[in-house]
């Protein structure tokens, strides 16, 4: 009975590897992937490590030239569009097939000191550093957006809330100049994140590095490393890279989703803060006076798709040995990927929906003129004209509002000079010294922000220098990323020439 079900099973899966099943589930999946994502750096790693070879005399110059040839013969555009064959366990096997096919058996040679352990993480590395520039660069123009959108609402006042309750009067370019501040430390945690993956594995071999006398020096230079991971163990066990990278875009992709937050909660008529453009919203089948804030919700449910995916890598990696396993490579790689070019998108569209939206400022600011949001000035006020402390003047603040909310009066607009006056005599029993025009200023917003002056404060012209550093620090910012894909981008260039400089001629 056991052998007949054994026997069916062989039947259906193969008494060869690979199982059908595991073709299907694991090696076709991989290959798909490695064919997208790794052909180009795994020649590019070819070259790179056929000259430190050559250098190294390792192999003659003469063979050197042998295995350049069958390199540059490879069609890569063939292997981009060729299916998972189980006569290759991977892409690397096929390619590596391929070349002793055009370049003969001493082309083998091109293994000399390497494994694929070293050179797969390499791969890995090198694809990932491109992603995680690619991130920067879309949150480097979503930054642009949001400071040229603040410095269009210096003077755009609203309240702002704590505890979702109504605060302080500040303006709509303070708040987004929270989010600028946030999106400017995930650039420095990604640039820290781009500062772990940009390192070398290559010359680690499979984990112990090898005999002959090559130069890992030589690679990283030649493959636009920044350094070496120097111990091989670490080199080809370490995954830490693959979780920096993937905790950093977890962080941006949930820092942003609070303001998709936010701007999904003031989209809302009841709040009607602005009005997004008509690209950005959708009707309803049923209701014609519908204009549902679609980018904004799709955006929130996005960035939590971001932070599933990032954190099934960390799942994926939680309690793995410290070694080369399978758990930290082509099954988890596509996780991350996927993460980093949807918080690409994500950058893209949250930057157009907010640089074309329309904000409500009269709205805001009415809003703003008929709370209860300034009452902290107008104690701040008291402490300066009554020369008393502020727990006295909140006191008396406090008691005016609480008069006026038994009133169902909620608003300022209701306080007048003689219920403080009359509210200092209980907590006092002093008269107001305040002049009324001062007093009545005190409880405008507008007032609020203006006197708000000092550094981090929403007052407009304390805004404008804020923002104008920002602009400053974005040129800085662009200047790194520029300058690390030049690098990647004249290396490339270099092993370009490196393989027409083995070209039969």
């Amino acid at each position: 009975m056991f052998q007949d079900y054994r026997d069916q099973i062989n039947e259906v899966e193969g008494i060869k590897f690979p199982s059908n099943s595991y073709r299907q589930m694991v090696l076709q999946p991989a290959y798909d992937e490695a064919k997208r994502h790794f052909l180009t750096s795994m020649v590019q790693i070819h070259i790179a490590h056929l000259k430190m070879l050559e250098e190294q005399q390792l192999v003659s110059k003469e063979d050197a030239k042998k295995i350049g040839q069958a390199i540059k013969k490879l069609d890569l555009e063939y292997y981009k569009t060729r299916d998972y064959s189980p006569q290759f366990e991977d892409l690397f096997f096929r390619i590596e097939n391929k070349l002793i096919e055009l370049g003969g058996d001493i082309a083998g040679n091109l293994h000399i000191a390497r494994s694929r352990n070293d050179m797969g993480i390499a791969i890995y590395r090198m694809t990932l550093r491109k992603k995680m520039l690619s991130v920067m660069q879309e949150l480097l123009s979503l930054r642009s957006s949001l400071i040229a959108f603040a410095k269009e609402n210096v003077d755009t006042i609203m309240i702002g809330y704590t505890h979702t309750q109504q605060a302080q009067p500040t303006t709509f370019a303070h708040y987004l100049k929270a989010v600028i501040n946030q999106l400017t430390r995930d650039f420095t945690r990604m640039q820290a994140a781009y500062g772990t993956i940009n390192k070398s594995s290559m010359g680690a071999a499979a984990l112990t590095t090898t005999g002959f006398n090559i130069s890992r020096e030589r690679m990283q230079e030649l493959l636009a490393f920044d350094g070496i991971i120097e111990n091989a163990w670490d080199a080809v066990a370490g995954a830490d890279y693959i979780a920096e990278a993937a905790t950093v875009v977890q962080l941006a992709a949930l820092n942003l989703g609070r303001t998709s937050q936010d701007f999904l909660l003031w989209a809302t008529q009841e709040f009607n803060a602005f009005r997004l453009a008509s690209p950005y919203v959708q009707i309803s089948s049923i209701m014609p006076q519908k204009r549902n804030p679609v980018s904004i919700e799709h955006t929130r449910s996005l960035l939590s798709s971001v932070v599933g995916d990032t954190d099934t890598v960390l799942k994926m990696i939680h309690n793995t040995p410290f070694g080369d396993i399978v758990d930290t490579e082509d099954d988890m790689q596509p996780y991350l990927w996927r993460a980093m070019d949807r918080l690409i998108g994500i950058y893209k569209l949250f930057g157009s929906l907010v640089i074309t939206m329309n904000v409500n400022k009269e709205n805001l600011l009415k809003r703003a003129q008929n709370s209860f949001a300034n009452v902290t000035e107008l104690a701040d006020t008291f402490v300066r004209s009554e020369k008393i402390s502020f727990r006295q003047a909140h006191s008396i603040v406090s008691l005016c509002v609480r008069t006026l909310i038994e009133r169902s009066e909620e608003s300022l607009k209701n306080l007048t000079w003689e219920m403080a006056n009359e509210k200092s005599l209980e907590v006092t029993g002093k008269e107001l010294q305040i002049a009324r025009p001062d007093f009545y200023n005190a409880l405008k917003p507008e007032y609020f922000v203006h006197v708000r002056t000092i550094l981090g404060g929403p007052a407009p012209e304390t805004m404008r220098r804020s923002l104008e550093i920002a602009e400053t620090d974005a040129g800085v910012m662009q200047e790194w990323v520029t300058d690390k894909a030049d690098c990647i981008k004249k290396a490339e260039q270099q092993l370009e020439q490196l393989l027409q400089g083995w070209d039969e001629t």
